[in-house]
């Protein structure tokens, strides 16, 4: 097989990127493209020091900082990528990557990590956290959104196969597109994360300071709690303004590198988390460590937890708002069935997220695909 993945951005290595490399250990051979590429020259390890084929985009005015900016004409883009010459194209896609054009003897097959998220449910969430809910920026980025959600429709009959990154992405994918989608869960390197038995009295939240991550609304349930105290790791647009609002009992340590997160994941009594995420790699990087994980109960989070009362072997509580008042009510019960919630049960849960798991199903799906495609073309 002669094989080409692409990718939507490379501008940093975080959770998209972790499943490219490892898509990459899979098919060490395969070309790489995408819309642009500004990786430094000293993180590049993962993409094996191969030479990424771009589009037009990466020589236009400012888009190494301003990238996003031009959203409006990736879909363009991204047409003009040429796989023509490849068997398989594997779309590694959050964006746009999937809407490059393929062939009727071209088998393409699609890992989606959500459907354009901001085009689509939430699009109004989008809006009002980006202040483009009023006005004429508000009605022409409404209008581009519209446009990108039929190129985005569209484009989806072009994919012979669709994976997910989990369950609920697996269900976003039917309800936009209509289309199955098989759910292959994406690596997490569990091997970094070692099991510890003892822990602290500290709980424990980490994730970039944006609006969608709700780090506010974990800050304010402690700070109503002096008695518990919270560390916070992470920076972000709302990083002042969390600390501002927040008790002494919160501690904001802002950006830590990966040992000292590590640290304060094995020690923590447990790790709260209250985004909806497609899948959420952090809590299962926590319960590696062998720390439970207070989550908000929808989104990745139900597939990545095995919610006490709800699956054997718990590895945590659920809360069924992004409010205060629950996550408060979520730690008085994980406080009452704690006991129950072992480190052991938790790391075993994060063993399943391997990335060897991960290639091994993505090999073993795109050779059955493939063997199934020429045997359509004889």
């Amino acid at each position: 097989m002669k094989v080409a993945i692409i990718h939507d951005w490379l501008v940093t290595y975080a959770g998209a990127e972790k499943v490219l490399e490892e898509i990459l250990n899979v098919f060490p051979e395969a070309d790489v493209f995408s819309i642009v590429d500004f990786i430094e020259e000293d993180k590049r390890q993962f993409l094996k020091n191969k030479t990424v084929n771009t589009s037009f985009i990466q020589k236009l005015p400012f888009s190494k900082k301003k990238y996003r900016n031009y959203l409006p004409i990736m879909p363009h883009a991204v047409e003009q990528l040429d796989v023509s010459h490849y068997d398989v194209i594997i779309s590694s896609s959050h964006a746009v990557a999937k809407g490059v054009i393929t062939g009727p003897d071209q088998l393409h097959i699609s890992y989606v990590h959500s459907p354009i998220r901001y085009a689509w449910d939430l699009q109004h969430q989008y809006l009002r956290e980006t202040g483009l809910d009023k006005g004429f920026k508000g009605f022409l980025t409404r209008l581009i959104l519209h446009k990108i959600r039929n190129w985005d429709y569209r484009t989806s009959n072009g994919v012979d196969y669709f994976l997910s990154n989990s369950n609920f992405i697996s269900r976003r994918i039917w309800k936009v597109y209509r289309r199955d989608a098989t759910t292959i869960y994406p690596p997490v390197d569990v091997s970094s994360f070692s099991l510890h038995q003892k822990k602290k009295e500290f709980y424990l939240t980490a994730s970039r300071m944006v609006p969608y991550k709700k780090m506010d609304v974990i800050a304010k349930a402690f700070s109503q709690m002096p008695e518990k105290e919270l560390v916070v790791i992470g920076d972000g647009p709302d990083f002042q303004k969390i600390k501002s609002n927040s008790n002494v009992n919160v501690r904001l340590l802002g950006y830590q590198d990966s040992e000292t997160l590590v640290e304060y994941m094995q020690n923590a009594k447990a790790f709260v988390f209250a985004a909806e995420e497609d899948f959420g790699i952090t809590p299962v990087e926590a319960q590696a460590c062998g720390t439970p994980i207070i989550a908000y109960g929808k989104g990745g989070s139900k597939e990545t937890v095995r919610g006490y009362g709800e699956a054997e072997s718990p590895t945590g509580v659920f809360f069924n708002e992004q409010t205060p008042e629950s996550i408060i009510e979520a730690i008085k019960h994980f406080e009452d069935v704690k006991e129950n919630i072992l480190p052991n049960y938790c790391r075993k849960n994060a063993e399943r997220f391997d990335p060897e798991n991960f290639k091994k199903e993505l090999r073993e799906f795109v050779e059955e695909k493939y063997i199934n495609n020429q045997k359509v073309r004889v």
